[in-house]
């Protein structure tokens, strides 16, 4: 008996020795963190995020595919919360969100502090202490502003009256405008804002069509978007209304009505991935995405907002095997691996756009990720 105590003893030291070795080790799955809102303001763009991530695949790169989803309900203070979360207690190896400017930012200052990559699905600017860890999916501004900007110059608008935002969504485009459209002759005679949840806009309307501008730009985001396209119409205001790539999605055809045809409106190709060349990288992916998204979720139901975070898969299918040749998921090497091949990889093709990062260029797209849209009879048709 005294021999064998030992014995058993030993063999107990090995096997509590495994476990506790099997529990420090890194977890065989990659792990996503995602922030949206699927509440509150932002739930018009953030739903159609929560409805692609069912489509993901079950593996990624030979593992187990975990998605961890929270929603912030567009706040930003929420959706710092719910970051830090994600990455100190559920160890993801990604960050994703979120769905409208503000939060993005605040999600970004995490990923920023935690050394976590991390993919926004608003456009948001980003500053260079900071852009290390984050790769913006939506176009940048200045690319949608300018396009916006040319077909005014063709239509003879001389003068512009804004309504956006009063949050950074509405100052990215005041700041486009000086940039971009005043140097190209553009006058800004009226900058009106309001907030993602007011209901009216009526004394907002009444300055900018006094103002008399040739052309509104709209700087909104979502359903709430339409909200001055109505109330413009209904005031009696002629002029062309245009809009940003944040109000593009059948939603909003269905509230503004007969108040959105004739609009003009900058969005991504996959909106309309059927009328693209055959040699356009972009069309096969918003072929499948859009088949995909529309066969679970029914015909039109199409979003900007929900292929920017397919387009995020479709970056991560391919940097996550070349990740996986230097390091394993869980732990910080694996993190700066992805980051690391997320800004080598060239032509990344997405639904949105073909993604080229740099250590400089966090956006990464070019005017492949544009198409001029109006309305006619309901429905979504490009400018020629």
């Amino acid at each position: 008996m005294r021999k064998i105590r030992p014995i058993i003893t030993f063999i107990t030291s090995i096997i509590a020795a495994a476990t506790i070795a099997a529990a420090s080790a890194p977890a065989q799955e990659v792990k996503v963190g995602v922030t949206i809102p699927t509440t509150g303001q932002g739930a018009a763009l953030g739903i159609p995020i929560r409805n692609t991530l069912t489509l993901f695949p079950e593996e990624i790169g030979g593992l187990k595919l975990k998605v961890i989803q929270l929603d912030d309900a567009g706040d930003p203070t929420a959706a710092t919360t719910n970051a830090r979360r994600l990455v100190t207690d559920d160890q993801v190896d990604v960050l994703i969100g979120s769905a409208t400017t503000p939060p993005s930012i605040a999600v970004a200052n995490v990923a920023s502090e935690l050394k976590v990559p991390h993919f926004a699905l608003a456009p948001m600017p980003v500053v260079p202490d900071k852009q290390k860890w984050t790769f913006v999916m939506p176009q940048p501004v200045t690319l949608m502003a300018k396009a916006l900007f040319e077909n005014m110059k063709k239509n003879n608008v001389k003068t512009v009256g804004l309504i956006g935002f009063s949050d950074s969504w509405g100052d990215l485009w005041v700041k486009a405008f000086k940039n971009i459209a005043e140097p190209m002759g553009l006058k800004l005679v009226a900058d009106e804002r309001y907030a993602r949840a007011d209901t009216s806009v009526a004394g907002q309307t009444l300055k900018l069509i006094a103002a008399r501008p040739d052309a509104v730009l709209v700087a909104g985001s979502g359903t709430a978007a339409a909200l001055p396209q109505i109330a413009l119409r209904d005031r009696g205001y002629k002029g062309l209304i245009y809009q940003t790539h944040g109000a593009i999605s059948k939603d909003f055809i269905r509230i503004a009505g007969k108040a959105a045809e004739d609009g003009i409106y900058v969005s991504g190709p996959v909106m309309v991935p059927e009328r693209q060349p055959d040699g356009a990288l972009t069309k096969a992916p918003g072929l499948a995405y859009v088949k995909a998204y529309e066969d679970k979720y029914g015909k039109d139901t199409r979003t900007q907002f929900g292929a920017h975070i397919w387009d995020a898969l479709l970056a991560l299918q391919r940097v996550v095997p070349i990740a996986l040749k230097k390091a394993k998921p869980g732990t910080q090497e694996f993190r700066d691996a992805i980051r690391e091949a997320l800004i080598a990889e060239r032509e990344i093709a997405g639904t949105v756009g073909v993604y080229n990062w740099t250590a400089t260029d966090r956006n990464g797209l070019d005017e492949r990720s544009r198409v001029l849209l109006t309305v006619k009879d309901g429905d979504w048709v490009p400018i020629k």
